[in-house]
């Protein structure tokens, strides 16, 4: 008899928790399809706001229109290189940062001074004036490298991958000690292979951040062409830089609404195609890095 009253609550249990799952799934998969709808649809049925899910009056001429905008094509291309460039640069400093942090004071002296500022540098910053007087003092204006460089070494990532690494098997890397190999060898070829899920968890958190990013982009840029896509939608949207839809485009069902839902849908594409191929990595990365230590 308790066995079944314990499988019926069992039962209820996994139908709310399904049921308020799903909700959850649906409210962050809805306003994607009403975007991607509203991308789709003619300029009139977008502006009487009778797009739902579905597209009406449907049409890519929005899509064709994005492909002949010189500037959004820019900063797109701005994007992507600041994305690719910001990850490499973000991973590198996190490796060699973490790796010797992860070993004992023994092995590397200084580690705790060392591992102080780091904690230090995750509750205190200089500021956003200091580092905005740093990036003009090196000139760094309307460059790719005042994108890249002020985040290139992120404390949060480095305590993450220090924590997994100290969770490895040393016998493995003691082995190699002991056959000669030096500590670089050591983590090319054995600490790296074996940390695939925080590298890739890692790489995912740190491209979306940067392609993401739209501030720095408008602070760091005098010039609206140098601007990476999220800076130039955001100044869109708001209004502060035209659109120049001329009439011909706009007689082929193309108006300002569809046009912005189909230059947001496009700029969140990349991040829809490579998130299902590293999703996979996330709970063991960060969990295991979050734990060990």
């Amino acid at each position: 008899m308790r066995h079944s009253r314990d499988s019926a609550a069992y039962r209820v249990f996994s139908i709310l928790n399904h049921g308020i799952l799903a909700l959850l799934a649906a409210s962050c998969l809805l306003p994607i399809l009403h975007l991607l709808a509203m991308s789709l649809s003619a300029n009139h049925y977008a502006e009487s706001n009778l797009v739902g899910l579905w597209p009406k009056g449907t049409t890519l001429n929005s899509y064709a229109y994005i492909l002949t905008n010189r500037q959004f094509l820019r900063s797109g291309t701005i994007s992507g290189m600041r994305a690719v460039l910001g990850t490499s640069l973000n991973l590198f400093m996190t490796i060699i940062m973490a790796y010797p942090l992860s070993k004992t004071a023994k092995e590397f002296r200084g580690r705790n001074l060392y591992m102080a500022i780091v904690l230090f540098s995750m509750v205190f910053s200089g500021g956003l004036i200091p580092i905005y007087m740093l990036v003009r003092s090196l000139n760094l204006f309307d460059t790719i490298w005042a994108l890249v460089l002020p985040t290139a070494v992120p404390t949060f990532y480095v305590v993450l991958m220090m924590n997994f690494f100290r969770g490895l098997p040393k016998d493995i890397e003691e082995a190699a000690r002991v056959d000669g190999a030096s500590y670089i060898r050591s983590l090319l070829s054995i600490v790296l292979p074996m940390s695939s899920a925080v590298l890739a968890t890692i790489a995912l958190f740190s491209f979306v951040g940067h392609w993401n990013a739209w501030f720095d982009g408008q602070i760091f840029n005098n010039r609206v062409e140098n601007y990476p896509l999220q800076s130039y939608l955001q100044v869109l949207i708001t209004r502060r830089v035209p659109q120049g839809i001329d009439e011909s485009i706009i007689s082929r069902g193309v108006g300002q609404r569809t046009l912005t839902s189909a230059q947001i849908f496009v700029a969140m594409t990349p991040l829809l195609a490579i998130y299902p191929f590293l999703q996979r990595y996330f709970v063991k990365g960060v969990v295991v890095g979050s734990v060990k230590g």
